[in-house]
């Protein structure tokens, strides 16, 4: 489902910040270490190229595709014997329900200050995308880091290349018309590098345990308090490192780096590590 956009001054900075080291790292450090129109220049922009459109494309899915919207008609339904599992809320053992929305939670979903609603397995809001980060674009958030890290990592190393070959004649020529631009991006692309590496990492962790950023917290706090009471805590939806990685990502490997979803089913209801159980128990 996509959404309306409206402006947003973080995502006219990510534009801006995109635009500005695309067109540094092609006709300034692609250009002053290989030549733009020698065989070398020409594959690394159009390599560049390609990992910045896809970097882009995956950046505008995540601004535009709303993150998953809970149906007013919603109901859990405590009956059905093929959901071994109903979240409550950790006081009073009721079913989960939004006071703001006036309707029940399905597993996973939370409410959005920002956003004014529920969100379907909601990770966090994001003031980068304008947009909370939840069931429907999760993947392709995690595309966009995945290429927005392997784009600043080449834009740096092109960067140092291009500062490097340089000779001291040339250097002194025209060092004074880059100088600006080699500084500024270089201001830019070191701290995106290390933080978009930093998030990059943790949503790998994220998805090997198949939890969401407010999950996480959660199960922290669930943790310590069955360590208190002398239990073992383990994440209802962890199924497995593999198992993990194709329930988000999807079943095949080969479309875990594309903007593909059609494997991520409603976000009304989850697998959980009890389903076999709950299976094996019924068949006797």
């Amino acid at each position: 489902m996509k959404r309306g956009f409206s402006f947003s001054m973080p995502v006219t900075v990510v534009i801006s910040a995109i635009a500005f080291i695309y067109f540094c790292t092609v006709f300034i450090f692609i250009d002053r270490w290989f030549g733009l129109m020698t065989s070398p220049g020409i594959m690394n922009a159009v390599v560049f190229t390609g990992v910045a459109v896809t970097c882009v494309l995956n950046y505008g899915f995540a601004i535009l595709t709303d993150a998953g919207r809970v149906p007013s008609s919603f109901m859990p339904d405590i009956e059905d014997s093929e959901v071994p599992m109903h979240e409550i809320k950790r006081k009073g053992g009721d079913l989960r329900y939004c006071q703001k929305c006036s309707h029940f939670k399905p597993p996973r979903a939370h409410h959005c200050r920002v956003c004014k609603r529920c969100v379907l397995r909601m990770d966090h809001h994001c003031i980068w995308i304008n947009n909370c980060v939840g069931h429907a674009n999760y993947k392709v958030f995690f595309v966009f880091v995945v290429y927005a890290v392997i784009a600043c990592i080449y834009s740096l190393v092109l960067l140092v290349g291009s500062l490097t070959n340089d000779s001291e004649n040339d250097e002194q020529q025209r060092a004074d018309t880059f100088r600006t631009a080699y500084v500024i991006c270089g201001l830019l692309l070191v701290p995106l590098s290390v933080a978009l590496s930093v998030l990059l990492g943790w949503h790998i962790y994220l998805i090997l345990q198949n939890k969401t950023t407010i999950e996480y917290h959660e199960g922290v706090r669930a943790m310590w308090l069955a360590e208190k009471g002398g239990n073992v805590y383990k994440h209802p939806y962890d199924l497995g490192a593999y198992e993990n990685l194709t329930t988000v990502l999807g079943p095949s490997i080969f479309c875990w780096i594309c903007p593909t979803s059609s494997h991520i089913g409603n976000g009304l209801r989850f697998r959980t590590a009890y389903d076999g159980k709950s299976a094996a128990s019924i068949s006797e």
